[in-house]
């Protein structure tokens, strides 16, 4: 290196020019410094002495092997000897360099052993006072090299340490931790030969200073250096006094215990094992946990120590083990004593520490460190049981934190951690201290949250230890029921909270308790089992755990505590129920605590009847239990879950054998209580608890005496109010529909049902309209009425036999009665029987015909059948015809004929009129009909609206039999409607019939009306009937009446939704059932079909058509693709006359989004499965989705293409709809087309169909688009969302047909969005197919290949050329694509937000010459962003070929990457697009030259580091790409920043400067940008040009960015892979701080800015605290205590002090400009020093500073360096903050210039 460095100004500021800076500091050192230089200039040999030496340092540059080195150190030498008289070294600085330079330990020994004597030389000649002036030059080489140095050459060293060094005596205070750090090598080995020597020097060095400043040097390096800390620990071991507990080590290492603690800390956490060992036995030595020391140290202290000595155990080391539990028990061996010490001293501090770790986890360990110590700190019973005792309900509270934090996550770590604790812990202390926190918990106020934990560990952990389930849950189980009893004796009223979780956690218990555990009592120890019998499950549960018991009226004693178990709980319940119906009612919390009482007590007795061998005697009184739950029951408020309960648990109670005394139920009071409490959740308001209400009534008929439930029910039945019998009715309705056939409901319920039956017939309207509803909506089938008039009817004492009636000589069959019968009741059963099927008409015709008697579950009535000789094989229509048939033919004797002919009159004639009507039917005159249809219509208009119910039925009967007759008349014809033709009742009836103008709006009031609902359905059967039989006379109401029934569904699809969200106040809202879903179904599905159907013949046959199997079409070739396999061509081609704008196909639309709705929403997912509504609901969701499954699958094969249609648009106009695509496959959209369409390969047909009619021009069109508010765009996103659901095989299945539409938009010579929309649904089909083998086929390659590629190019060129219009870049969403009047969707169908009078024309959008459009700027950018994320990643898999992969990419970098960038002012700051093709095309291979070439572009722009750091982080990746990919860069980039100045005169100097430090910045980028030891191999050539640089070019500019390079180098590099680099670094560091000492620059001066560059260089070393630096950083600043704690004579010795003595003295000037400078308010606070918050991590204090104006302004800096840095080491334990370290690189890199 040359000694023409940069000159730094000699103008001190503010002060006298030339004047000497160094001055300031020590002025008699200054004048004896000037002095001697005066007394050499003037000396002609001194002259010669300088020019020698200085042609001898110009001799190393020709240096090239070792034995040139040996030749220069005794050329050196010589001249130093030759001018001895001289006590000064010229060019010191450099010979100090060159002399460190020749120690470096790749060098041979010789060439060490040759340095080392001109060393000895030259500190001879200097002596004391001179080496002590030039410490730092001498020490940089001397210090490092004691470790690397060979055994014949330490001699030699430590010889000169002992000469040269030692007698600096107090001199080497500010030297003391690096000369420490020097030694300690050779500390390593005991048995080395220098150990002794070298323990001897410590020795006397320590003497130098004061023995406590020594050894706080030694904390600090072990706290700094790990490599270190074996050779300290050897130190300490030897000169450590042993100490007892009073002894106070303070007096030997200082006041400060806390940097004691963290060097111990630190030594305790290292890796290597011996260094822990060694650790622990100096604690064990001289810090015991008794000591003084830690008692006076600070609490926080205290716990690292504790934090980093327990970390140990998780080495499974024994040593290391053996070694803490001595430190944690003391020294005594017995185990007592050693528990003793444990508690006295070390059992706070242990569970404090590791408590604070468990609930506030440190970020430097993994969550589950405390507990693994815990866990292995069990493994010692004697700390173990201690720690146990006082730790565990914390650590297992902690740990279900920790697993209910991470649920998400699933935290495998954890969840395996709470089992091994679980495991590990003693059973008996775990269960006693849980058992003492509940009792706590329930008796006191205060909540400890042992209740809750309890239940965290039976739920979240597995329950598979015998011991605890088999001895300590049955005691607890026991304990706590006896608990609570007392308690809730004493005062019901405290049911709640504690009491409350208490209950749910013996729920928890009971389950994992086997019976046989809980019927005996565990042992107890000798002197406890004599009293045990005479204890009570509490007082024993105390006994057992070792508690204390304070109670003295402790319960009687029970030898079998499964006994006490139940009676505790009768107890409970029974006072709980008293409370309850004294408040009339009670809380919330007693009903909820009642409830949960009885679900265990459930359990209990379930379990008793089925497991125990023995009959259990109880002290308890059955029917003062019984009747105080039924007086319970008896109150309003009283909920339908506790009401389950209760009837549930007397009905066990009722039937278990194994308790004794017995509760019986066999009085009619108890029974017929139960049974009208359950009637009235029968109620219609009430449907969730139906179907458990019916089956527990079914329970108590089952277990009561024969006929009880009936005679209830019909005593209900028959009250004298009539708002009761109306409820009663209602209820026995929920309970007949809901109840099974093989329950025999006719026979065991025949009384009520024929009071039903009754009502028929009845005179009160309302009686008889409550029937009709009944029979309405309960009736389930007609023959479960049917089967039991029939059996009555074949009663065997109605005897007949055969007789022929002799009359005018004819013979007529017939039959005779034996004798006489009961009459009565047949007429009776037969007027009921008339009644039935007048009402069912053909409904009961169909139901009795389609039935057969064989499968009846009745085996009285198959038995009276074969007594009457009827077969069981036929129908029950025949049958009933038959028995009805035998009593027209029957008749009395004629001795019994006076008494008996009367009442047989009136049965033949009743079964006359039954079988009149299930035959025949009748006619009415024209004129009536035209005057009465006005009047029925109005009149059924004022009762809807006047809310009378009771005559609508035969008002609509009525109309209906009006409206045939008058389309019967009007086509002239008096044959049956049925039986004419369609075509002549449309014709005719357009002629003759019109509609009468209020009957729609009436109708449509009676649907809609909420207060009309009970008969709706009657309103719904009326335009079932009359619509499609009179069409097309009534065509006019359908449209009207879908779409009241749509907004009907949705109503209810409202409600139903409601109902199954969990209820706060208890109430159940209303819901329909499914009966009433299905109706409206069933009559939306006519009409939608009808009002799309102008042919009455398509109607009809689409009527009858039964749901068919979906034709498979997974045949031929490879891909299973034959044209004719699709059912939809010819039904789409059928209905082309369907106008998009018709009434039928807005009611179609509609039709559909309700449907979708039910489908999508109506589909039940279970969440609590506790809940008694649950059946209900699940009922009314099935059937109903199943119907509406049913209605979709109708009206598509009616109308295929509407009906996809309309789903797409709803699909497209419903985010909901979108979402549910994914995640609900079953229910979602995608899934109802798989429903639909037989198969994906029809599906795709039918949607490129649609596409491809919407994309053709106008003139070449075959047919309309059938929906023409759905827009192509939207057709394309919904393939492109079908594609992504299929699986490999389907997608090769609809290959052919999607592919056959890309070609033709890929042929296309203009650009259009759908070109886009395309390949965004080829790349999602083309990854399912690249997946199969498939793509093996030559075709489908081929296919696949170009199609992708021209497509791709289209959209590239497109975007490219987009650019030459409003920007793609510059994203502006308002401005719209306006194409031939309508506007054009950018991506998603901007379609479906227009309005519907607007007609879009479809054409597309071309980019034609007469039709240029003016591009938004959103459609570019969202085909870039697809460019970037989708199609790049999959160029190599679709292009396969790597040419063709090349072109793609040349054109994406031509017309997007390439003006992305371009268009920029700063060319980092392209779209982030940009940066993400880049970021995919450098995992391309054959595309490595098209984008190099881009990239190398940027990086060399001139502009490159304007862009702020944020963005560079980006580029990162790319940058590093290039440099791995092609191996010639990194030379050219380094061959630029070597580039020799230009011989041109006329260059600017200044410039070149610029463009040199501009490419030393990039080489720093290009660094940055690689992973650790990236560039390593790079290294040599990179130090020679830094070095080169340093030497050659003095330019500060230049200079900076070679500190810039080397701050990378220190980032990206092994710290030990610079070590040759360390002498030249350290020198010039040296030299600019120097020249600042004797010469303060300017303001404003241009050397500012390397000052600032060089500081920042040396905080990033202080930061990261390098074990190569630690040695030297003593030259700069003060890193021993004295940085802290300044003794009284100090004076500044190390570099940054001297400068903050020197700046700090400086004078401040005038103000030039207004705002302040030097040590202004904004300069001072702008650097950022370390606060309490952050000190966690070391960060540099310089990040923030960008730039400096004068010397003044890093005034902070020198005067807080060292104290900053000594601080940080305390508070960080050698943590960094890597990412403040390099975001402060990157920020200096890019800093906008």
């Amino acid at each position: 290196m040359s000694s023409k460095s940069p000159t730094i100004a000699q103008t001190s500021t503010g002060g006298i020019p030339g004047t000497n800076a160094a001055a300031v500091l020590d002025p008699t050192k200054s004048r004896t410094r000037e002095k001697l230089h005066q007394t050499y200039v003037s000396d002609p040999k001194y002259k010669k002495y300088t020019q020698q030496v200085e042609k001898c340092l110009n001799a190393f540059d020709n240096v090239h092997e070792w034995a040139d080195c040996i030749a220069f150190l005794k050329q050196l030498l010589k001249t130093f000897q030759s001018y001895m008289q001289f006590k000064e070294i010229p060019y010191k600085l450099i010979v100090a360099k060159r002399l460190a330079q020749c120690l470096n330990p790749a060098l041979p020994t010789g060439v060490h052993q040759r340095a080392l004597d001109v060393y000895t030389h030259i500190l001879s000649v200097l002596g004391t006072e001179g080496l002590k002036r030039d410490l730092p030059l001498w020490s940089s080489g001397l210090f490092p090299f004691f470790e690397y140095a060979a055994t014949s050459v330490k001699p030699i060293l430590l010889t000169i340490y002992d000469t040269h060094y030692l007698p600096l005596q107090a001199g080497l205070r500010p030297v003391m931790k690096s000369f420490i750090l020097a030694l300690l090598p050779g500390l390593e080995e005991e048995t080395g030969e220098f150990f002794e020597k070298v323990l001897n020097l410590l020795d006397r060095l320590s003497g130098t200073v004061s023995p406590v400043f020594f050894i706080q040097n030694i904390w600090l390096i072990m706290i700094t250096m790990s490599s270190a800390r074996g050779t300290a620990l050897n130190f300490l071991s030897r000169r450590l006094p042993r100490l007892h507990a009073d002894e106070d080590i303070t007096q030997i290492v200082g006041r400060d215990i806390g940097l004691m603690i963290r060097a111990f800390a630190a030594a305790l956490e290292d890796d290597n094992l011996l260094v822990r060992r060694g650790a622990l036995d100096i604690l064990l030595q001289s810090m015991r946990i008794d000591s003084a020391a830690i008692k006076r140290a600070h609490s926080e202290d205290t716990v690292i120590l504790m934090r980093a000595a327990t970390g140990v155990v998780l080495r499974r080391d024994l040593s290391l083990n053996r070694r803490l539990y001595t430190w944690l028990l003391g020294p005594d061996e017995k185990s007592d004593n050693q528990t003793v010490y444990l508690r006295q001293h070390a059992l706070q501090l242990l569970n404090t520490t590791l408590k604070d770790e468990m609930f506030a986890p440190s970020g430097e360990y993994s969550e589950s460190r405390p507990f693994k110590i815990f866990i292995s700190l069990l493994d010692k019973w004697e700390i173990g049981s201690a720690l146990t005792d006082v730790l565990v309900l914390d650590a297992l509270k902690a740990i279900r934190f920790l697993m209910q934090r991470n649920a998400e996550e699933r935290n495998e770590d954890i969840s395996m951690t709470a089992s091994t604790l679980y495991e590990a812990v003693e059973p008996s202390i775990l269960w006693k201290q849980l058992l003492a926190a509940i009792m706590k918990d329930l008796t006191e106020d205060s909540k400890t949250g042992a209740i809750d934990l309890t239940l965290f560990l039976l739920r979240s952990l597995p329950m598979q230890d015998d011991e605890v389930r088999s001895i300590h849950l049955p005691v607890i189980f026991a304990a706590i029921t006896e608990e609570l009893q007392r308690k809730i004796n004493n005062d019901p009223s405290t049911a709640a909270g504690a009491v409350r979780e208490c209950l749910a956690l013996q729920e928890e218990i009971f389950q994992h308790i086997p019976l046989e555990s809980l019927s005996r009592q565990p042992g107890l120890n000798a002197a406890l089992q004599t009293s045990a019998s005479s204890l009570s499950s509490l007082a024993f549960a105390y006994a057992f755990y070792g508690l204390e018991f304070t109670e003295s009226n402790s319960s009687s004693a029970v030898l079998n505590p499964l006994i006490g178990v139940i009676e505790h709980m009768f107890c409970i319940s029974q006072a709980l129920s008293r409370s309850i119906s004294a408040q009339q009612g009670g809380s919330i919390e007693l009903r909820a605590a009642l409830s949960q009482v009885l679900r265990v007590l459930s359990g209990v007795i379930h379990t008793v009847d089925r497991s125990c061998d023995t009959t259990l005697s109880l002290p308890w009184k059955p029917s003062e239990w019984l009747y105080s739950m039924l007086n319970c029951l008896d109150l309003e408020a009283v909920s339908f879950t506790l009401v389950d309960q209760v009837v549930s648990l007397i009905l066990s109670l009722h039937g278990a054998q194994k308790l004794s005394p017995k509760l019986s139920m066999d009085k009619r009071p108890v029974v017929s209580r139960m049974v009208k409490k359950l009637f009235r959740y029968l109620h219609a308001d009430l449907a969730t608890c139906h179907v458990r209400a019916v089956s527990l009534i079914w329970s108590i008929e089952s277990t009561s005496r024969p006929h009880e439930v009936e005679s209830i029910i019909a005593q209900s039945m028959c009250s004298p109010e009539s708002r009761n019998v109306y409820e009663a009715h209602e209820a026995f309705g929920v309970l007949w529909r809901l109840s099974e056939d093989d329950s025999l409901p006719g026979v065991r319920l025949k009384v009520p049902l024929m009071i039903v039956l009754e009502t028929l017939k009845h005179d009160d309207p309302s009686l008889r309209r409550v029937g009709e509803t009944w029979m309405r909506c309960n009736l389930r089938s007609y023959i479960r009425v049917l089967e039991p008039v029939l059996r009555d009817l074949l009663d065997p004492s109605i005897r007949r036999i055969s007789r022929v009636s002799r009359v005018s000589g004819k013979e007529i069959r017939g039959f005779v009665y034996e004798r006489s019968f009961d009459q009565r009741y047949v007429a009776h059963l037969l007027e009921i029987l008339l009644s039935v099927v007048q009402f069912g008409g053909q409904g009961f015709s169909k139901s009795a015909r389609g039935t057969f008697l064989r499968r009846s579950y009745d085996h009285v009535l198959l038995h009276r059948l074969s007594l009457a000789g009827i077969d069981a094989n036929t129908s029950y229509l025949d049958a009933l015809i038959e028995v009805l048939s035998r009593f027209l033919q029957s008749e009395p004797k004629d001795q019994d004929a006076p008494v008996m002919q009367p009442l047989n009159t009136v049965i033949q004639s009743s079964a006359i009129d039954l079988l009149q009507t299930i035959v025949a039917r009748g006619e009415i005159e024209m004129l009536a009909i035209e005057v009465l249809e006005p009047a029925v219509i109005g009149k059924l208009f004022l009762c809807v609206h006047l809310h009378r119910l009771d005559i609508q039925n035969k008002l609509l009967r009525f109309l209906h039999s009006i409206i045939s007759a008058s389309t019967s008349y009007a086509c002239n014809g008096h044959s049956p409607p049925e039986d004419r033709s369609a075509e002549g009742s449309q014709e005719s009836g357009k002629r003759g019939y019109t509609v009468n103008s209020l009957l729609t709006q009436t109708i449509m009031d009676g649907i809609a009306i909420p207060r009309n609902r009970p008969v709706m359905q009657h309103w719904l059967d009326f335009v079932l009937m009359a619509v499609p039989q009179f069409q097309p006379a009534l065509q006019s109401v359908v449209s009207p009446i879908a779409d009241c029934l749509c907004r009907q569904l949705r109503s209810l699809l409202s409600d139903a939704l409601k109902a199954n969200q969990p209820m706060a106040n208890g109430r159940y809202p209303r819901v329909a059932t499914d009966a009433e879903f299905i109706m409206l179904l069933n009559a939306l599905e006519r009409l939608l079909v009808l009002g799309l159907t102008q042919k009455s013949d398509a109607n009809s046959q689409e009527d009858d058509t039964p749901v068919q199997e979906k034709p498979g079409t997974e045949s031929g070739g490879i891909l299973g693709y034959v044209s004719n396999v699709f059912t939809t061509d010819n039904a789409s081609t059928a209905v082309e006359v369907v106008q998009s704008h018709s009434p039928g196909y807005k009611s179609l639309h509609d039709g559909i989004r309700v449907l979708l709705a039910i489908w999508v929403n109506m589909v039940w997912y279970d969440t609590t499965g506790l809940r008694p509504e649950a059946d209900s609901l699940s009922m009314i969701y099935n059937r109903t989705h199943a119907r509406c499954r049913r209605v979709l699958e109708h009206l598509f094969r009616a109308h295929p293409t509407e009906v996809l249609e309309s789903v797409i648009e709803c699909w497209d106009r419903d985010a909901l709809l979108r979402s549910k695509g994914s995640d609900q496959p079953a229910t979602g959209v995608f899934g109802l087309i798989d429903v639909l369409i037989a198969s994906a390969q029809s599906a795709v047909h039918m949607i490129c169909d649609s596409i491809s009619v919407r994309i053709s021009n106008t003139s070449e069109r075959s047919r309309k688009p059938a929906n023409a508010n759905l827009s192509d765009v939207v057709l394309f996103n919904f393939l492109e969302q079908y594609f992504q659901r299929l699986e490999g095989p389907l997608a090769l299945q609809v290959w052919g047909r999607f592919i056959q539409l890309a070609k033709d938009l890929a042929s296309s010579r203009d650009f259009k969005i759908q070109v886009f929309l395309a390949l965004k649904c080829l790349c999602v089909l083309g990854d399912k197919v690249t997946q199969t083998t498939a793509i093996d086929d030559k075709r489908i390659r081929k296919d696949l290949q170009e199609t992708f590629g021209k497509l791709l190019d289209a959209c590239v060129t497109f975007v490219g050329k987009s650019t030459d219009q409003p920007n793609w870049m510059r994203r502006t969403t308002k401005e719209s694509m306006v194409t031939n009047g309508r506007s054009s969707p950018a991506l998603r169908g901007g379609v479906s937000d227009m309005k519907p009078d607007e007609k879009p024309d479809s054409s597309t959008v071309t980019l034609s010459d007469n039709a240029k459009p003016t591009w938004g700027a959103e459609l570019p950018s969202q085909i870039t962003a697809f460019i970037a994320s989708t199609a790049v990643p999959e160029l190599r898999r679709f292009l396969m070929d790597n040419d063709k992969v090349a072109s793609a990419c040349s054109n994406i970098v031509y017309y997007i990457v390439s003006p992305g960038i371009k268009m920029k002012a700063r060319p980092l700051d392209a779209d982030v697009v940009v940066v993400d093709i880049f970021r995919e095309m450098i995992k391309i291979p054959p595309a490595m030259k098209v984008w190099r070439v881009a990239v190398i572009d940027v990086l060399y722009d001139q502009r490159i580091f304007n862009s702020n750091s944020n963005v560079a982080t980006k580029w990162k990746p790319i940058i590093k790409a290039v440099f791995d990919g092609d191996k010639t860069s990194f030379p050219d980039l380094l061959s630029r920043v070597a580039t020799s100045p230009s011989a041109n005169i006329f260059t600017n100097r200044e410039h070149e400067m610029l463009l040199r430090s501009l490419n030393l910045r990039r080489l720093a980028l290009v660094l940055f940008t690689g992973e650790k030891n990236h560039f390593l191999t790079q290294l040599p050539a990179i130090q020679e040009k830094l070095v080169d640089i340093l030497r050659n070019v003095p330019s500060p500019i230049v200079q900076c960015e070679v500190y810039l390079c080397i701050r990378v180098l220190l980032c990206r590099l092994a710290a030990h892979s610079m070590t040759s680099f360390w002498p030249v670094i350290l020198t010039e560091l040296y030299r600019i701080f120097e020249q600042i000492i004797d010469s303060i620059p300017s303001d404003g001066s241009e050397d500012l800015q390397l000052i600032l560059s060089a500081s920042k260089c040396l905080d990033l070393l202080l930061t990261l605290q390098t074990e190569e630096f630690q040695i030297h950083q003593w030259i700069f600043i003060t890193d021993t205590v004295d940085a802290v704690f300044r003794p009284d004579d100090w004076s500044p010795e190390s570099m940054f002090d001297q400068l903050a003595e020197v700046v700090g003295s400086l004078p401040i000037p005038e103000p030039r400009e207004p705002r302040g400078i030097g040590l202004s308010t904004s300069t001072s606070t702008s650097l950022a020093f370390p606060t309490h918050s952050d000190r966690a991590l070391r960060k540099p204090i310089l990040r923030s500073i960008r730039q400096i104006d004068s010397i003044r302004d890093l005034f902070p800096f020198f005067s807080h360096v060292s104290i900053s840095s000594y601080e940080s080491v305390y508070a960080s334990s050698g943590n960094i903050d890597w990412e403040a370290v390099e975001q402060g690189v990157l920020d200096d890199m890019f800093d906008g210039r």
